[in-house]
Protein backbone atom coordinates (compact mmCIF):
# COMPACT_ATOMS: atom_id res chain seq x y z
CA UNK A 1 0.00 0.00 0.00
CA UNK A 2 2.93 2.22 0.98
CA UNK A 3 4.45 1.73 -2.49
CA UNK A 4 1.46 2.75 -4.19
CA UNK A 5 1.13 5.94 -2.34
CA UNK A 6 4.44 6.60 -3.19
CA UNK A 7 3.49 6.16 -7.10
CA UNK A 8 0.67 8.04 -7.18
CA UNK A 9 0.77 10.86 -4.60
CA UNK A 10 -1.44 13.22 -6.00
CA UNK A 11 -4.16 10.07 -5.88
CA UNK A 12 -4.34 10.74 -2.07
CA UNK A 13 -6.41 13.14 0.05
CA UNK A 14 -3.91 15.93 1.11
CA UNK A 15 -5.44 15.31 5.01
CA UNK A 16 -4.06 11.56 4.63
CA UNK A 17 -0.25 12.44 4.26
CA UNK A 18 1.42 10.98 7.04
CA UNK A 19 3.61 8.23 5.69
CA UNK A 20 7.38 8.27 6.62
CA UNK A 21 7.84 8.90 2.67
CA UNK A 22 6.12 11.89 2.99
CA UNK A 23 8.42 13.27 5.58
CA UNK A 24 11.51 11.82 4.46
CA UNK A 25 11.07 10.14 1.17
CA UNK A 26 14.92 10.66 0.06
CA UNK A 27 17.58 7.03 0.10
CA UNK A 28 19.74 8.66 2.99
CA UNK A 29 16.75 7.68 5.22
CA UNK A 30 14.97 4.58 4.37
CA UNK A 31 16.66 2.90 7.12
CA UNK A 32 18.97 3.45 10.07
CA UNK A 33 21.94 1.37 8.35
CA UNK A 34 21.38 3.73 5.20
CA UNK A 35 21.48 6.70 6.88
CA UNK A 36 24.44 5.41 9.00
CA UNK A 37 26.27 4.92 5.56
CA UNK A 38 25.41 9.19 4.67
CA UNK A 39 26.86 10.29 7.54
CA UNK A 40 29.94 8.49 7.03
CA UNK A 41 30.50 10.64 3.70
CA UNK A 42 29.45 13.95 5.28
CA UNK A 43 32.93 15.48 3.82
CA UNK A 44 32.39 14.75 0.40
CA UNK A 45 28.83 15.52 0.30
CA UNK A 46 29.09 18.59 2.05
CA UNK A 47 32.35 19.91 0.11
CA UNK A 48 29.69 19.27 -3.15
CA UNK A 49 26.79 21.06 -1.48
CA UNK A 50 28.65 23.52 -0.75
CA UNK A 51 29.95 23.68 -4.48
CA UNK A 52 26.71 23.57 -6.03
CA UNK A 53 24.10 26.80 -7.26
CA UNK A 54 21.17 26.33 -8.50
CA UNK A 55 19.54 27.65 -11.53
CA UNK A 56 16.93 30.04 -12.64
CA UNK A 57 15.38 27.41 -14.84
CA UNK A 58 14.97 24.82 -11.78
CA UNK A 59 13.79 27.19 -9.53
CA UNK A 60 11.10 28.15 -11.78
CA UNK A 61 10.15 24.86 -13.24
CA UNK A 62 11.31 21.57 -11.36
CA UNK A 63 11.19 22.65 -7.79
CA UNK A 64 7.26 24.14 -7.62
CA UNK A 65 6.70 20.55 -8.82
CA UNK A 66 7.15 19.06 -5.32
CA UNK A 67 4.36 21.22 -4.24
CA UNK A 68 1.95 19.17 -6.04
CA UNK A 69 -0.48 21.19 -6.99
CA UNK A 70 0.41 25.03 -8.24
CA UNK A 71 -0.48 28.29 -6.47
CA UNK A 72 -3.04 30.70 -8.10
CA UNK A 73 -1.88 33.85 -10.11
CA UNK A 74 -4.36 36.23 -8.84
CA UNK A 75 -3.09 39.29 -7.35
CA UNK A 76 -2.40 42.75 -9.03
CA UNK A 77 0.03 45.83 -8.67
CA UNK A 78 -2.75 47.02 -6.66
CA UNK A 79 -2.36 43.81 -3.92
CA UNK A 80 0.91 43.59 -3.91
CA UNK A 81 0.94 47.62 -2.86
CA UNK A 82 -1.31 47.21 -0.73
CA UNK A 83 -0.12 43.76 0.71
CA UNK A 84 3.22 46.29 0.96
CA UNK A 85 1.82 48.78 2.99
CA UNK A 86 -0.32 46.21 5.30
CA UNK A 87 2.74 44.03 6.00
CA UNK A 88 4.61 46.57 6.83
CA UNK A 89 3.14 49.43 9.01
CA UNK A 90 1.62 47.56 12.17
CA UNK A 91 4.63 45.28 12.46
CA UNK A 92 7.09 48.04 13.84
CA UNK A 93 5.61 51.50 14.32
CA UNK A 94 3.18 50.67 16.61
CA UNK A 95 5.49 47.76 18.25
CA UNK A 96 8.94 49.14 18.62
CA UNK A 97 8.76 53.02 18.62
CA UNK A 98 7.93 53.04 22.49
CA UNK A 99 10.79 51.34 23.30
CA UNK A 100 13.09 52.36 20.76
CA UNK A 101 12.84 56.02 21.83
CA UNK A 102 12.96 55.12 25.21
CA UNK A 103 16.06 53.11 25.42
CA UNK A 104 17.77 54.46 22.63
CA UNK A 105 17.70 57.45 20.72
CA UNK A 106 14.66 59.79 22.39
CA UNK A 107 13.38 62.25 19.56
CA UNK A 108 16.22 61.35 16.86
CA UNK A 109 14.25 58.25 16.58
CA UNK A 110 12.67 60.73 13.38
CA UNK A 111 16.29 59.88 12.16
CA UNK A 112 17.08 56.61 13.21
CA UNK A 113 13.40 55.66 11.03
CA UNK A 114 14.90 57.54 8.22
CA UNK A 115 18.16 55.59 8.35
CA UNK A 116 16.34 52.36 8.13
CA UNK A 117 14.12 53.40 5.59
CA UNK A 118 17.22 54.40 3.38
CA UNK A 119 18.87 50.81 3.97
CA UNK A 120 15.65 49.47 3.72
CA UNK A 121 14.87 50.95 0.01
CA UNK A 122 18.36 50.08 -1.05
CA UNK A 123 17.20 46.21 -0.05
CA UNK A 124 13.95 46.96 -1.86
CA UNK A 125 15.84 47.45 -4.84
CA UNK A 126 17.90 44.26 -5.11
CA UNK A 127 14.64 42.27 -3.95
CA UNK A 128 12.74 43.40 -7.01
CA UNK A 129 15.20 42.54 -9.26
CA UNK A 130 15.48 39.43 -8.63
CA UNK A 131 11.71 38.90 -7.97
CA UNK A 132 11.00 40.21 -11.40
CA UNK A 133 13.32 37.44 -13.20
CA UNK A 134 12.91 34.98 -10.67
CA UNK A 135 9.31 35.18 -9.64
CA UNK A 136 8.24 31.95 -6.93
CA UNK A 137 7.53 31.24 -3.54
CA UNK A 138 11.20 31.22 -2.26
CA UNK A 139 12.28 34.84 -2.07
CA UNK A 140 15.77 35.44 -0.50
CA UNK A 141 16.22 31.74 -0.34
CA UNK A 142 15.49 31.22 -4.10
CA UNK A 143 17.85 33.49 -4.98
CA UNK A 144 20.65 33.10 -2.79
CA UNK A 145 20.49 29.36 -3.67
CA UNK A 146 20.88 30.92 -7.27
CA UNK A 147 24.29 32.84 -6.58
CA UNK A 148 26.03 32.09 -3.64
CA UNK A 149 25.05 28.29 -3.20
CA UNK A 150 23.13 25.27 -1.15
CA UNK A 151 25.14 26.16 2.39
CA UNK A 152 24.54 29.83 2.09
CA UNK A 153 20.92 29.37 1.37
CA UNK A 154 20.77 27.19 4.05
CA UNK A 155 21.87 29.57 6.96
CA UNK A 156 19.78 32.27 4.86
CA UNK A 157 16.88 29.84 5.02
CA UNK A 158 17.24 29.42 9.10
CA UNK A 159 16.90 32.57 9.46
CA UNK A 160 14.27 33.09 7.69
CA UNK A 161 12.56 30.63 9.71
CA UNK A 162 13.38 32.14 12.83
CA UNK A 163 12.60 35.89 11.19
CA UNK A 164 9.32 34.41 10.51
CA UNK A 165 8.72 32.60 14.08
CA UNK A 166 10.02 35.84 16.38
CA UNK A 167 8.38 38.14 13.96
CA UNK A 168 5.08 36.61 14.36
CA UNK A 169 5.54 35.90 18.46
CA UNK A 170 6.48 40.08 18.47
CA UNK A 171 3.55 41.32 16.85
CA UNK A 172 1.14 38.35 18.74
CA UNK A 173 2.87 40.42 21.89
CA UNK A 174 2.17 43.54 20.88
CA UNK A 175 -1.00 42.89 20.21
CA UNK A 176 -2.09 41.95 23.14
CA UNK A 177 -0.02 44.69 24.91
CA UNK A 178 -2.10 47.20 22.73
CA UNK A 179 -5.67 45.90 23.67
CA UNK A 180 -4.51 45.21 27.57
CA UNK A 181 -3.74 49.55 27.15
CA UNK A 182 -7.58 49.94 26.30
CA UNK A 183 -8.50 49.25 29.39
CA UNK A 184 -5.38 50.14 31.86
CA UNK A 185 -2.61 52.24 31.10
CA UNK A 186 -1.05 51.99 33.99
CA UNK A 187 0.26 48.36 33.59
CA UNK A 188 -0.36 47.04 30.17
CA UNK A 189 0.62 43.58 31.19
CA UNK A 190 -2.22 42.96 33.42
CA UNK A 191 -3.79 40.76 31.32
CA UNK A 192 -0.68 38.31 31.19
CA UNK A 193 -0.14 35.78 33.33
CA UNK A 194 3.58 35.93 35.70
CA UNK A 195 4.91 32.77 36.63
CA UNK A 196 7.89 33.75 39.48
CA UNK A 197 9.65 30.63 38.89
CA UNK A 198 10.49 31.33 35.23
CA UNK A 199 13.56 33.87 34.09
CA UNK A 200 12.94 37.46 33.34
CA UNK A 201 12.11 38.04 29.81
CA UNK A 202 10.51 34.34 29.94
CA UNK A 203 8.01 34.66 32.82
CA UNK A 204 4.78 36.67 31.65
CA UNK A 205 2.65 34.21 29.75
CA UNK A 206 0.62 35.67 27.07
CA UNK A 207 -2.51 33.16 26.01
CA UNK A 208 -4.38 36.35 23.91
CA UNK A 209 -1.05 36.36 22.09
CA UNK A 210 -1.49 32.58 20.95
CA UNK A 211 -5.30 33.05 20.09
CA UNK A 212 -4.02 36.12 18.08
CA UNK A 213 -2.11 34.16 15.75
CA UNK A 214 -4.44 31.05 15.48
CA UNK A 215 -7.17 33.27 13.95
CA UNK A 216 -5.13 35.41 11.66
CA UNK A 217 -3.03 32.25 10.49
CA UNK A 218 -6.17 30.24 10.06
CA UNK A 219 -7.54 32.79 7.74
CA UNK A 220 -4.39 32.99 5.49
CA UNK A 221 -4.87 29.62 5.21
CA UNK A 222 -8.53 29.85 3.70
CA UNK A 223 -7.13 31.66 0.16
CA UNK A 224 -4.55 33.86 -0.96
CA UNK A 225 -6.99 36.89 -2.68
CA UNK A 226 -9.92 36.64 0.32
CA UNK A 227 -6.89 37.10 2.79
CA UNK A 228 -5.66 40.39 0.11
CA UNK A 229 -9.43 41.75 -0.23
CA UNK A 230 -9.18 42.07 3.20
CA UNK A 231 -5.64 43.31 3.83
CA UNK A 232 -6.76 45.99 1.39
CA UNK A 233 -9.71 46.84 2.75
CA UNK A 234 -8.34 47.69 6.19
CA UNK A 235 -5.28 49.20 5.31
CA UNK A 236 -7.26 51.90 3.40
CA UNK A 237 -8.90 52.19 6.60
CA UNK A 238 -6.07 52.64 8.71
CA UNK A 239 -4.36 54.95 6.34
CA UNK A 240 -7.28 57.73 7.85
CA UNK A 241 -6.51 56.93 11.37
CA UNK A 242 -2.60 57.57 10.15
CA UNK A 243 -3.53 60.73 8.94
CA UNK A 244 -5.13 61.86 12.59
CA UNK A 245 -2.38 60.92 14.43
CA UNK A 246 -0.04 62.93 11.95
CA UNK A 247 -2.25 66.10 12.27
CA UNK A 248 -2.88 65.69 16.20
CA UNK A 249 0.82 64.96 17.05
CA UNK A 250 1.15 68.18 15.49
CA UNK A 251 -1.35 70.35 16.53
CA UNK A 252 -1.56 69.50 20.09
CA UNK A 253 2.55 68.41 20.26
CA UNK A 254 4.89 70.62 21.99
CA UNK A 255 8.01 71.28 20.16
CA UNK A 256 10.28 71.51 23.79
CA UNK A 257 10.10 68.12 23.64
CA UNK A 258 12.22 67.49 20.85
CA UNK A 259 15.25 68.91 23.17
CA UNK A 260 17.35 67.04 23.81
CA UNK A 261 16.95 65.58 20.84
CA UNK A 262 19.99 63.25 20.96
CA UNK A 263 19.83 62.36 24.64
CA UNK A 264 21.74 59.13 24.12
CA UNK A 265 23.96 60.81 21.84
CA UNK A 266 24.22 59.64 18.03
CA UNK A 267 25.55 55.79 19.25
CA UNK A 268 22.05 56.05 20.27
CA UNK A 269 20.43 56.59 17.27
CA UNK A 270 22.17 54.31 14.64
CA UNK A 271 21.77 51.24 17.95
CA UNK A 272 17.86 52.55 17.82
CA UNK A 273 18.14 52.10 13.76
CA UNK A 274 18.93 48.96 13.97
CA UNK A 275 16.22 48.01 16.35
CA UNK A 276 13.15 49.82 14.18
CA UNK A 277 14.60 48.23 10.76
CA UNK A 278 11.90 45.80 12.33
CA UNK A 279 9.20 48.11 11.12
CA UNK A 280 10.79 48.05 7.47
CA UNK A 281 10.33 44.01 7.31
CA UNK A 282 7.44 42.40 5.83
CA UNK A 283 7.88 43.67 2.35
CA UNK A 284 10.07 41.04 1.52
CA UNK A 285 6.82 39.04 2.42
CA UNK A 286 5.36 41.02 -0.60
CA UNK A 287 8.15 39.39 -3.04
CA UNK A 288 6.85 36.04 -1.80
CA UNK A 289 3.94 36.57 -3.24
CA UNK A 290 5.63 36.62 -6.80
CA UNK A 291 4.58 33.10 -8.04
CA UNK A 292 1.40 34.21 -7.26
CA UNK A 293 0.98 37.84 -9.43
CA UNK A 294 -0.11 38.02 -12.45
CA UNK A 295 2.45 40.15 -14.16
CA UNK A 296 5.42 39.96 -12.12
CA UNK A 297 7.47 42.13 -14.84
CA UNK A 298 5.42 44.99 -13.64
CA UNK A 299 3.08 44.17 -10.42
CA UNK A 300 6.13 43.34 -8.62
CA UNK A 301 8.12 46.38 -9.05
CA UNK A 302 5.44 49.15 -8.74
CA UNK A 303 4.14 47.10 -5.18
CA UNK A 304 7.27 47.26 -3.62
CA UNK A 305 8.86 50.43 -4.77
CA UNK A 306 6.02 52.27 -4.47
CA UNK A 307 4.46 50.85 -1.10
CA UNK A 308 8.44 51.21 0.68
CA UNK A 309 8.89 54.80 -0.50
CA UNK A 310 5.28 55.89 1.04
CA UNK A 311 5.89 53.79 4.18
CA UNK A 312 9.38 55.39 4.49
CA UNK A 313 7.65 58.89 4.47
CA UNK A 314 4.82 58.19 7.08
CA UNK A 315 7.22 56.18 9.60
CA UNK A 316 9.07 59.65 10.36
CA UNK A 317 6.49 61.71 10.57
CA UNK A 318 4.36 59.11 13.15
CA UNK A 319 8.09 59.45 14.70
CA UNK A 320 8.13 63.31 14.78
CA UNK A 321 4.45 63.27 16.26
CA UNK A 322 4.96 60.72 18.70
CA UNK A 323 8.42 62.60 20.01
CA UNK A 324 6.31 65.89 20.31
CA UNK A 325 3.51 64.53 22.30
CA UNK A 326 5.21 63.31 25.14
CA UNK A 327 8.63 63.62 26.27
CA UNK A 328 10.98 60.73 25.54
CA UNK A 329 11.60 59.54 28.97
CA UNK A 330 7.81 59.47 29.34
CA UNK A 331 6.85 57.36 26.61
CA UNK A 332 5.04 53.76 26.70
CA UNK A 333 7.36 51.13 25.52
CA UNK A 334 4.80 48.79 24.41
CA UNK A 335 1.82 50.59 23.60
CA UNK A 336 3.46 54.45 23.11
CA UNK A 337 0.45 56.06 20.61
CA UNK A 338 -2.38 55.22 22.80
CA UNK A 339 -0.67 56.29 26.04
CA UNK A 340 1.05 59.99 24.46
CA UNK A 341 -2.93 60.60 23.95
CA UNK A 342 -4.04 60.17 27.10
CA UNK A 343 -1.18 62.48 28.18
CA UNK A 344 -2.42 65.29 26.00
CA UNK A 345 -5.87 65.05 27.19
CA UNK A 346 -7.35 63.10 24.39
CA UNK A 347 -8.37 60.36 26.07
CA UNK A 348 -10.89 59.05 23.57
CA UNK A 349 -8.45 59.18 21.08
CA UNK A 350 -6.73 56.44 22.75
CA UNK A 351 -9.03 53.93 21.52
CA UNK A 352 -9.03 55.10 17.67
CA UNK A 353 -4.82 54.55 18.05
CA UNK A 354 -5.45 51.07 20.03
CA UNK A 355 -8.24 50.25 17.30
CA UNK A 356 -5.61 51.52 14.64
CA UNK A 357 -2.79 50.02 15.73
CA UNK A 358 -4.25 46.42 16.47
CA UNK A 359 -5.43 46.37 13.02
CA UNK A 360 -1.61 47.12 11.96
CA UNK A 361 -0.88 44.44 13.40
CA UNK A 362 -3.57 41.73 11.99
CA UNK A 363 -3.09 42.67 8.41
CA UNK A 364 1.03 42.41 9.49
CA UNK A 365 -0.16 39.08 11.25
CA UNK A 366 -1.88 37.85 7.95
CA UNK A 367 0.37 38.98 5.40
CA UNK A 368 3.31 37.89 7.28
CA UNK A 369 1.89 34.26 7.53
CA UNK A 370 1.32 34.26 3.82
CA UNK A 371 4.63 35.11 3.19
CA UNK A 372 6.20 32.95 5.96
CA UNK A 373 4.47 30.28 4.64
CA UNK A 374 5.30 30.33 1.60
CA UNK A 375 9.68 30.56 2.28
CA UNK A 376 8.76 27.57 4.56
CA UNK A 377 6.85 26.11 1.15
CA UNK A 378 10.68 26.71 -0.98
CA UNK A 379 12.31 25.87 1.71
CA UNK A 380 10.58 22.32 1.99
CA UNK A 381 10.39 21.84 -2.05
CA UNK A 382 14.14 22.14 -1.86
CA UNK A 383 14.05 19.46 0.99
CA UNK A 384 16.41 21.57 3.51
CA UNK A 385 12.99 20.70 5.74
CA UNK A 386 10.41 17.77 5.47
CA UNK A 387 8.85 18.46 1.51
CA UNK A 388 5.68 17.47 3.54
CA UNK A 389 6.00 21.07 4.20
CA UNK A 390 5.87 22.37 0.24
CA UNK A 391 2.47 20.58 -0.65
CA UNK A 392 -0.24 23.13 -1.69
CA UNK A 393 -4.19 22.14 -0.96
CA UNK A 394 -5.71 21.97 -4.36
CA UNK A 395 -9.02 23.71 -3.87
CA UNK A 396 -7.42 26.79 -1.54
CA UNK A 397 -3.93 26.97 -3.38
CA UNK A 398 -2.34 27.63 -0.20
CA UNK A 399 0.32 25.51 1.49
CA UNK A 400 -1.43 24.58 4.84
CA UNK A 401 0.74 22.64 6.47
CA UNK A 402 3.70 25.08 5.69
CA UNK A 403 1.54 27.49 7.53
CA UNK A 404 0.20 25.37 10.46
CA UNK A 405 4.16 24.97 11.59
CA UNK A 406 4.87 28.19 11.62
CA UNK A 407 1.81 29.24 13.41
CA UNK A 408 2.33 27.07 16.02
CA UNK A 409 5.54 27.25 16.70
CA UNK A 410 5.25 31.23 16.74
CA UNK A 411 2.54 30.62 19.26
CA UNK A 412 4.54 28.79 21.43
CA UNK A 413 7.36 31.26 21.40
CA UNK A 414 4.69 34.38 21.96
CA UNK A 415 3.50 32.42 24.85
CA UNK A 416 6.59 32.84 27.03
CA UNK A 417 8.65 35.70 25.40
CA UNK A 418 9.21 39.31 26.08
CA UNK A 419 9.55 42.06 23.09
CA UNK A 420 12.68 43.18 23.97
CA UNK A 421 14.17 39.29 23.41
CA UNK A 422 12.25 39.30 20.27
CA UNK A 423 12.99 42.29 18.80
CA UNK A 424 17.15 42.27 18.65
CA UNK A 425 17.17 38.67 17.41
CA UNK A 426 14.38 39.28 14.79
CA UNK A 427 16.54 42.86 13.72
CA UNK A 428 19.78 40.35 13.36
CA UNK A 429 18.46 37.98 11.35
CA UNK A 430 16.82 40.07 9.25
CA UNK A 431 19.89 42.19 8.21
CA UNK A 432 22.04 39.56 7.80
CA UNK A 433 19.73 38.31 4.87
CA UNK A 434 19.53 41.64 3.52
CA UNK A 435 23.14 41.72 3.69
CA UNK A 436 23.15 38.63 1.64
CA UNK A 437 20.66 39.29 -0.99
CA UNK A 438 22.70 42.48 -1.79
CA UNK A 439 25.88 40.55 -2.35
CA UNK A 440 24.10 38.19 -4.14
CA UNK A 441 23.20 41.07 -6.70
CA UNK A 442 26.65 41.96 -6.93
CA UNK A 443 27.49 38.23 -8.09
CA UNK A 444 24.74 38.31 -10.29
CA UNK A 445 25.84 40.72 -12.06
CA UNK A 446 29.68 39.57 -12.63
CA UNK A 447 29.81 36.46 -12.44
CA UNK A 448 28.27 33.89 -14.43
CA UNK A 449 28.97 30.25 -14.37
CA UNK A 450 31.15 28.76 -17.26
CA UNK A 451 31.14 32.22 -18.70
CA UNK A 452 32.98 34.54 -16.45
CA UNK A 453 37.06 34.72 -17.16
CA UNK A 454 38.88 33.66 -13.88
CA UNK A 455 40.83 36.65 -14.14
CA UNK A 456 37.58 38.78 -13.80
CA UNK A 457 36.26 36.76 -11.32
CA UNK A 458 39.54 36.80 -9.29
CA UNK A 459 39.44 40.40 -9.27
CA UNK A 460 35.19 40.68 -8.74
CA UNK A 461 36.14 38.58 -5.31
CA UNK A 462 39.01 40.72 -4.38
CA UNK A 463 36.44 43.65 -4.92
CA UNK A 464 33.51 42.24 -2.83
CA UNK A 465 36.34 41.48 0.12
CA UNK A 466 37.49 44.84 -0.03
CA UNK A 467 34.05 46.66 0.33
CA UNK A 468 32.84 44.20 2.66
CA UNK A 469 36.04 44.24 5.07
CA UNK A 470 36.25 48.25 5.19
CA UNK A 471 32.23 47.76 5.88
CA UNK A 472 33.06 45.76 8.97
CA UNK A 473 36.09 47.93 10.46
CA UNK A 474 33.84 51.16 9.95
CA UNK A 475 30.79 49.08 12.18
CA UNK A 476 34.57 47.92 14.52
CA UNK A 477 35.32 51.77 14.94
CA UNK A 478 32.08 52.86 15.58
CA UNK A 479 31.44 50.40 18.25
CA UNK A 480 34.70 50.75 19.67
CA UNK A 481 33.75 54.28 20.82
CA UNK A 482 36.69 55.59 18.49
CA UNK A 483 35.32 58.61 17.37
CA UNK A 484 38.65 60.13 15.94
CA UNK A 485 38.11 60.90 11.89
CA UNK A 486 41.12 59.60 10.43
CA UNK A 487 40.56 55.93 10.59
CA UNK A 488 37.11 56.27 9.20
CA UNK A 489 38.28 58.10 6.47
CA UNK A 490 40.77 55.28 5.59
CA UNK A 491 38.17 52.81 5.86
CA UNK A 492 35.90 54.93 3.60
CA UNK A 493 37.94 55.31 1.33
CA UNK A 494 39.21 51.70 0.96
CA UNK A 495 34.85 50.88 0.98
CA UNK A 496 35.45 53.99 -2.34
CA UNK A 497 38.23 52.43 -4.23
CA UNK A 498 36.93 48.72 -3.75
CA UNK A 499 33.67 49.48 -5.07
CA UNK A 500 34.88 51.88 -7.56
CA UNK A 501 37.71 49.03 -8.63
CA UNK A 502 33.96 46.59 -9.04
CA UNK A 503 32.17 49.54 -11.21
CA UNK A 504 34.91 49.40 -13.84
CA UNK A 505 34.47 45.59 -14.01
CA UNK A 506 32.81 44.27 -16.98
CA UNK A 507 29.00 42.61 -16.51
CA UNK A 508 28.49 39.42 -17.58
CA UNK A 509 24.61 39.46 -16.83
CA UNK A 510 22.36 42.31 -17.90
CA UNK A 511 19.31 42.53 -16.74
CA UNK A 512 16.31 41.11 -18.75
CA UNK A 513 13.28 43.07 -17.62
CA UNK A 514 14.35 45.33 -14.18
CA UNK A 515 17.34 45.98 -13.06
CA UNK A 516 18.97 47.78 -10.04
CA UNK A 517 20.42 51.11 -11.11
CA UNK A 518 23.67 52.40 -10.40
CA UNK A 519 25.39 49.06 -9.94
CA UNK A 520 27.59 47.92 -7.88
CA UNK A 521 27.10 51.53 -6.09
CA UNK A 522 23.75 50.84 -4.85
CA UNK A 523 24.21 47.65 -3.56
CA UNK A 524 27.57 48.50 -1.75
CA UNK A 525 26.39 50.93 -0.16
CA UNK A 526 23.68 48.20 1.20
CA UNK A 527 25.91 45.71 2.69
CA UNK A 528 27.63 48.88 4.41
CA UNK A 529 24.48 49.68 5.62
CA UNK A 530 23.71 46.64 6.83
CA UNK A 531 26.80 45.24 8.10
CA UNK A 532 26.96 48.89 10.48
CA UNK A 533 23.46 48.35 11.76
CA UNK A 534 24.40 45.05 12.41
CA UNK A 535 27.61 45.93 14.48
CA UNK A 536 25.10 48.38 16.56
CA UNK A 537 22.89 45.69 17.73
CA UNK A 538 25.16 44.74 20.77
CA UNK A 539 27.07 41.90 22.34
CA UNK A 540 23.92 39.78 23.44
CA UNK A 541 22.18 39.65 20.07
CA UNK A 542 25.31 38.49 18.37
CA UNK A 543 25.91 35.86 21.33
CA UNK A 544 21.64 34.63 20.53
CA UNK A 545 22.26 34.67 17.03
CA UNK A 546 24.72 32.75 16.86
CA UNK A 547 23.66 29.89 18.94
CA UNK A 548 20.46 29.82 16.67
CA UNK A 549 23.40 29.59 13.84
CA UNK A 550 24.64 26.84 15.57
CA UNK A 551 21.61 24.74 15.97
CA UNK A 552 20.87 25.23 12.44
CA UNK A 553 24.30 24.09 11.42
CA UNK A 554 24.15 20.94 13.16
CA UNK A 555 20.93 20.39 11.80
CA UNK A 556 22.17 21.09 8.48
CA UNK A 557 24.74 18.42 8.86
CA UNK A 558 22.59 15.95 10.01
CA UNK A 559 19.68 15.59 7.80
CA UNK A 560 20.12 18.79 5.20
CA UNK A 561 23.02 18.44 3.58
CA UNK A 562 22.00 14.72 2.83
CA UNK A 563 18.44 14.96 1.60
CA UNK A 564 19.19 18.24 -0.81
CA UNK A 565 22.40 15.92 -1.60
CA UNK A 566 20.33 12.94 -2.51
CA UNK A 567 17.55 15.18 -4.63
CA UNK A 568 20.20 16.96 -6.07
CA UNK A 569 21.78 13.81 -7.67
CA UNK A 570 18.56 11.94 -8.15
CA UNK A 571 17.67 14.95 -10.62
CA UNK A 572 20.79 14.91 -12.51
CA UNK A 573 20.40 11.19 -12.97
CA UNK A 574 17.08 11.52 -13.90
CA UNK A 575 18.08 13.96 -16.57
CA UNK A 576 20.96 11.88 -17.92
CA UNK A 577 18.28 9.11 -18.10
CA UNK A 578 15.93 11.58 -20.31
CA UNK A 579 18.96 12.45 -22.70
CA UNK A 580 19.82 9.08 -23.21
CA UNK A 581 16.17 7.92 -24.21
CA UNK A 582 15.70 11.11 -26.51
CA UNK A 583 18.91 9.70 -28.14
CA UNK A 584 17.75 6.33 -29.09
CA UNK A 585 14.44 7.44 -30.34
Amino acid sequence: MEEEDQQNPQQRSYWSRWSKHDFFPEPTFQNLSSYKDALSHTPSRLKDRLLHRSSDSFELLQLPKQSENRMKRCLTWWDLVWLGFGSVVGSGIFVITGQATREYAGPSIVLSYAISGFSALLSVLCYTEFAVEIPVAGGSFSYLRIELGDFVAFIAAGNILLEALVGSAGLGRSWSSYFASMFRTDDTDFLRIRVKSFPDGFNLLDPIAVVVLLVANSIAMSGTRRTSVLNWIASIASVFIIVFIIIVGFVRGNTANLTPFFPFGAEGCFKAAAVVFWSYTGFDMVANMAEEAKKPSRDIPVGLIGSMSLITVVYCLMALALSMMQKYTEIDKDAAYSVAFEAIGMDWAKYLVSICALKGMTTSLLVGSMGQARYTTQIARAHMIPPWFALVHPKTGTPIYATVMVTLVSAVVALFTSLDVLSSVFSFSTLCIFMFVAIALLVRRYYVKDETPKNDLVKFLICLFVIIGSSIGISVLWNADKRGWIWYVVFGVIWLLGTLWMAFLPKHRVPKVWGVPLVPWLPALSIGINVFLIGSLGYVAFLRFFICTAVMVAYYLLVGVHATYDVAHQIEQESKTEEGNQSAS
